[in-house]
């Protein structure tokens, strides 16, 4: 099975595609620090740098896919945003995402996999998403309120982050007989020990302390409860986590001060190393930046990625649709497991 990855970031979908048997054929990223670390960490032949806008499936000699994912850009859809939707430019890139998908004709990709900001669904009083919906469906898919869900890593798998995500699911009407399917189910029972993820034991480098004298040292201090949890200023209020829980990690976090997680550590307050952060992703072990990638675009990167074992709970659904759904001679059958 083969898939095509457009803003494929540093590379969260294709590593949660690939171990269950769906191999990333070309991916496509404008962005050129993303490019350097997806290229550094994610094996393929062929990465394009380039603006979607630019790319053409003749042109680029795009190859056909089974697979097509994107986690186009969420700015325009978060509720923390402008909420300018399908205005802002951003938005308007998800119609070039359609527009290739047209270009492929009678091969275009069987499954398609989405993933943005929750507030799509229903921004705009819905009607952001029935215009997703109704381009979705005019290129020959099926698609209605229940290809979409809105699934949380701190409930789907081992990671200890609430990260709510909304994911999108359509099925070629070429290939399937229907577009009925099942997302991957929350996880029971799954405790959080954000130790694995987190080094609160010993010292890590100066440059993630937090200088006393700096005023959110005095603002997270004074709040001080436990020391084993994550602390965070939002709106500059002082935010600590229940212990376990790490919030969600945003891309504004490359911008420093109040958006990067804060925790106690031997030598003093400290913000959470990139490589903290991208386990908290749950990103391979040996997952490393290219070290001409500087830190600010580290954790901006970590942010705007998908969560590798979110899109392999994902991958794992597309899988048996692939394997088991591909007739008009039936409904599919889609029985996926905890």
């Amino acid at each position: 099975m083969k898939a095509g990855a457009l803003f494929s970031g540093i590379g969260g979908f294709c590593l949660g595609f690939e171990p269950e048997g769906i191999q990333t054929t070309w991916a496509v990223e404008n962005d050129a620090y993303a490019d350097r670390t997806y290229r550094a960490n994610v094996k393929h032949d062929r990465v394009l740098l380039s603006d979607i806008r630019d790319i053409s499936v003749l042109k680029h000699k795009l190859e056909p896919v089974d697979v097509l994912h994107a986690g186009f850009p969420c700015q325009s859809f978060s509720m923390a945003g402008k909420r300018a939707g399908f205005e802002d430019e951003r938005g308007k890139l998800f119609f070039e995402i359609i527009r290739l998908i047209k270009e492929f004709g009678s091969e275009k990709p069987k499954v398609l996999v989405f993933e943005n900001s929750p507030y799509l669904r229903s921004g705009d009083g819905g009607s952001w998403f029935l215009t997703l919906q109704n381009a979705i469906r005019r290129a020959g898919y099926w698609f209605q309120d229940e290809n979409a869900a809105e699934l949380d890593a701190a409930t789907l798998t081992h990671l200890p982050q609430q990260r709510n995500r909304l994911f999108m699911v359509a099925l070629s009407m070429d290939h399937f007989s229907s577009g009925r399917m099942n997302f991957p189910v929350p996880l029971a029972g799954l405790g959080k020990d954000l130790s694995q993820f987190i080094n609160f034991e010993t010292d890590v480098d100066d440059f993630y302390y937090l200088p006393k004298d700096n005023r959110y040292y005095d603002m997270i201090t004074q709040s001080e409860i436990g020391k084993r949890q994550i602390y965070q200023l939002r709106k500059y209020l002082v935010r600590a986590k229940n212990p376990g829980v790490c919030p969600t990690l945003t891309a504004n976090m490359g911008q420093g001060g109040h958006n990067v997680p804060f925790i106690f550590a031997p030598s003093g307050l400290r913000k959470l190393t990139e490589y903290e952060c991208l386990a908290l992703q749950g990103f391979p072990k040996d997952f490393r930046f290219p070290d001409d990638v500087s830190m600010a675009k580290r954790y901006t990167q970590i942010g705007n990625a998908v969560a590798v074992p979110v899109a392999k709970k994902v991958a794992g659904v597309v899988k048996i649709m692939l394997e088991k759904g591909q007739s008009h001679h039936g409904e599919n059958r889609l029985h996926v497991s905890n």
